[in-house]
């Protein structure tokens, strides 16, 4: 017994090495493009020029144009969200009623032109939006009113929600919410839930919450961060908090102030 049971704890010991040795590379990738640059950034944010510690870099958001930035960018990012979680839902129900084939080939289309270069995507749509762009081409074809949206903010949000679509693309809960079983719905129902809103808010609403959770911060933070969009959808008009840090990097050569911001 004695020995079996040493022979059982040298196989453990192999594979714990095995399993360790196995997440190496990841460690690696982790440490060299995630760590490190962190850690770059904290030291240029709390640094000068002259390498003297200094919160200034830090302090530079309260200026008026980074606030106004700052706070156009978390409004703008707001509204992306909220669009996107209102399209999440009727998508993860019209799910619930599919089988698993097809609802699966429903988020695979959603997916697809995630496949395509973010670039790409967000040039194709100002090439749609401009004075004379596609869509305007169409609508003046039939003799209709042309749309003017490019440059605006809108048309930032409408890129924001077409690149970001985590929520009613690829997150988790638009897995979940198809799951939730008829007899639960009958079941809040018959305890007094009487209006479709009141279903909505007591199942749907509150299933799975982390999932939610999940697909706001997969739209919210990117949109927040964002400089591409509003600088190609915006026409380098509209200034957005991601704008403002790109420049300090790039144009200004500033690094410590872009990290602190």
């Amino acid at each position: 017994m004695r020995r079996r049971w040493e022979s059982m704890n040298k196989e453990k010991k192999y594979l714990d090495l095995g399993k360790s040795l196995l997440s190496g590379p990841y460690l690696v990738w982790m440490t060299g493009f995630t760590i490190i640059p962190l850690l770059m950034i904290l030291w240029y944010g709390l640094t000068g020029r002259d390498g003297a510690f200094t919160l200034e870099n830090i302090l530079s958001i309260a200026e008026p144009d980074h606030m106004k930035a700052l706070v156009l960018s978390l409004g703008l990012s707001l509204i992306s969200t909220l669009l996107c979680l209102f399209l999440a839902y009727p998508l993860a129900m019209i799910l619930r009623g599919r089988g698993n084939k097809a609802g699966s080939f429903i988020v695979f289309i959603f997916i697809l032109p995630m496949w395509m270069n973010f670039l790409l995507r967000t040039l194709a749509w100002q090439t749609l939006l401009e004075k004379n762009g596609v869509i305007n081409g169409i609508l003046s074809f039939f003799h209709l009113p042309g749309i003017s949206i490019i440059n605006t903010p809108a048309a930032i949000v409408l890129g924001m929600v077409y690149n970001f679509p985590a929520l009613y693309g690829s997150s988790r809960f638009i897995m979940y919410l198809p799951s939730i079983d008829d007899s639960v719905i009958n079941a809040a129902q018959d305890s007094g839930s009487q209006y479709p809103f009141q279903t909505f808010i007591k199942i749907w609403l509150s299933f799975k919450p982390s999932g939610v959770i999940s697909g706001i911060t997969m739209v919210f933070v990117p949109s927040l961060t964002t400089f591409v969009i509003s600088d190609l959808l915006g026409g380098s008009k509209i200034l957005l908090i991601g704008n403002v840090i790109e420049q300090e990097f790039t144009r200004g050569s500033n690094w410590n102030q872009g990290s602190g911001l």
